[in-house]
């Protein structure tokens, strides 16, 4: 994908500086308060887990800034779904009636996975949500970077949170209130506050989403699938997701091929986004293979 694609003007909103001023406060606080109360910050573990410490932080700002400014992924003015192509044994149709699917707000037809975003106000190519916290759409071309972000924010956050119950735990081991646990008391409920929850709910949400990785859904198919999987049962046959190419293939189209690349924010070995492999290419290349 162009360059072109790939970026969109960056834009600030309340919800990106609350996440920044959340990331900015929880770094300061590790760094000057947990880890310097608790090893000393010039001491040698105190140096080691700065510097780890900090490390997974700026991953963390980086892969944020990078989910925020790229764009998910734009359905092309011309795109339209070839119905002969033999290639592609499956074309999304309405859920009504046998039509293409067709975006009447953005007067083009849309490809598979694909979904108009309203807040966004145009369709996004293989979409998974509107996230408020990014100010953007997580589609086809930022949705590794997403994950990654995630990943490295649940990372930052237990870290730190280990390391504030360690420090809070010395503090009363020292048990000197007035040099001590006096003056970074409210700093410990604080950050206790931020970073428990937090915890919790990044920690849910990364592993949502493996579980979607490893069956190649998006959030919106997965409601969709379960609308579909109970109307399948009502008539007696058997839903399958289309997508599901097994747990390796999966985790490789989202990833990668290259699991050392896996960790870094790049996503260069995606296609256009207008097509994806399904089980039906599979079944049909075993059988021309026969």
């Amino acid at each position: 994908m162009s360059d072109k694609t790939n970026h969109r003007r960056f834009t600030f909103s309340l919800s990106v500086i609350v996440v920044v001023l959340a990331i900015s406060y929880i770094y300061l606080s590790t760094i000057f308060v947990f880890i310097d109360q608790w090893f000393g910050l010039f001491s040698s573990p105190g140096i080691i887990n700065a510097v780890v410490f900090t490390s997974i932080a700026a991953m963390c700002s980086v892969t944020y800034g990078v989910t925020i400014s790229t764009d998910p992924g734009r359905v092309p003015s011309t795109y339209m779904p070839d119905v002969e192509d033999f290639q592609s044994p499956i074309h999304e149709i309405k859920r009504k009636g046998g039509d293409l699917r067709y975006c009447q707000k953005c007067s083009h037809y849309k490809p598979p996975r694909a979904h108009h975003c309203r807040v966004c106000k145009r369709c996004v190519l293989r979409m998974d949500h509107h996230c408020i916290w990014i100010n953007n759409c997580v589609g086809h071309a930022n949705y590794k970077v997403f994950i990654v972000f995630v990943m490295y924010a649940v990372i930052a956050c237990v870290y730190s949170l280990v390391l504030l119950m360690g420090s809070v735990a010395y503090d009363d081991g020292m048990r000197d209130e007035e040099k001590n646990g006096g003056s970074f008391r409210t700093v410990y409920v604080v950050s206790g506050l931020l970073l428990v929850p937090l915890s919790i709910a990044l920690c849910v949400l990364l592993g949502w989403h493996i579980y979607l990785i490893l069956h190649n859904k998006t959030t919106i198919e997965y409601h969709e699938g379960v609308r579909a999987l109970s109307l399948a049962e009502k008539g007696g046959s058997i839903y399958k997701h289309p997508y599901d190419l097994g747990p390796y293939e999966n985790l490789t189209s989202v990833l990668g091929p290259n699991i050392l690349s896996w960790p870094w924010p790049t996503a260069n070995y995606i296609g256009s986004g207008l097509r994806f492999r399904t089980v039906y290419d599979v079944t049909q290349g075993a059988s021309t293979s026969k």
